[in-house]
């Protein structure tokens, strides 16, 4: 009984050992392929609630986007800025407007987070809309779905 033991302990340990030379020896393309999926797109969290509907968005840099929602039955938009990847606290802004001709008060949140800025809501039934986000120096932005 002994023997048949060692024998599986040394089987076991050759297989352990040749799995470890394998992955020492695994292609860079295995490593970058982890490291590509750390760095997917940003993708809609689902902050601004029940009812909303992505409608659109718009590239922050290379490092998130913001997310523009409708809720057809408020008749409200929301925005939301979204990181593609959380991590440390930077600056992140988002900011909603309508486009009415004249001067109207954007609704922004900003500050410190790890993952998403706002979400912000504006009615804009009859109105077009303007969005705009930030995460540390890059920004995004663009306007319309006017209803």
């Amino acid at each position: 009984m002994k023997l048949s033991r060692r024998t599986t302990t040394a089987a076991a340990l050759t297989v352990l050992a040749l799995a470890g030379t394998a992955a020492a020896t695994a292609p860079a393309s295995a490593a970058t392929s982890t490291t590509t999926k750390a760095a997917a797109a940003a993708t809609y969290n689902g902050a601004c609630g029940t009812g909303y509907k992505v409608i659109d968005s718009t590239p922050v840099g290379n490092v998130g986007k913001v997310f523009l929602t409708w809720n057809e039955s408020t008749g409200k938009n929301c925005a939301v800025t979204i990181r593609n990847a959380p991590g440390a606290k930077i600056f992140m802004a988002v900011e909603l407007n309508i486009s009415v001709g004249h001067e109207s008060t954007p609704v922004v949140d900003s500050g410190q987070y790890t993952s998403y800025a706002g979400p912000v809501y504006m009615s804009a039934r009859g109105y077009c809309a303007e969005w705009y986000g930030a995460i540390g120096s890059a920004t995004g932005g663009d306007s319309g779905h006017c209803g």
